[in-house]
């Protein structure tokens, strides 16, 4: 059992289970009923998404240097008790089933999902 992080609209795994939407906004021109069924997500969770201005500065950083300031200030944002207590819960799911949580960016590395992954690790959760 595992918790996969991954790109939204990407083809589903084999095993990948329950697929987590931690995006601030659904997917543009995609009925909610076709989510799913296109691989963006089963479930949505804006609470682990970066807050509207966080992701414009995220969305701008073109240096290390900004880039390091967008992490240091999500991190910030996910140590708020509502969305550590979701971060643990799917730290503590990761022991018992397989899910993933994701978002629509292509590169995990400039990505507030790469973060994401960082903080499942530090609580004990199995990543894939």
């Amino acid at each position: 059992m595992t918790v996969s992080i991954v790109q939204l609209g990407s083809p589903r795994a084999p095993d990948e289970g329950l697929r987590i939407g931690t995006v601030r906004r659904p997917p543009r021109g995609v009925p909610k009923a076709d989510y799913a069924a296109r691989d963006f997500y089963d479930v949505w969770l804006p609470a682990l998404s970066p807050s509207a201005n966080l992701v414009a500065q995220g969305k701008s950083a073109v240096d290390s240097a900004s880039w390091r300031g967008f992490r240091r200030k999500f991190r910030t944002e996910m140590n708020q008790p509502d969305a550590a207590r979701i971060l643990d819960l799917l730290a503590a799911l990761s022991h018992r089933a397989n899910l993933a949580v994701g978002c629509y960016c292509e590169d995990e590395a400039r990505c507030h999902r790469g973060v994401l992954r960082e903080l499942l690790v530090e609580r004990g959760a199995r990543v894939a």
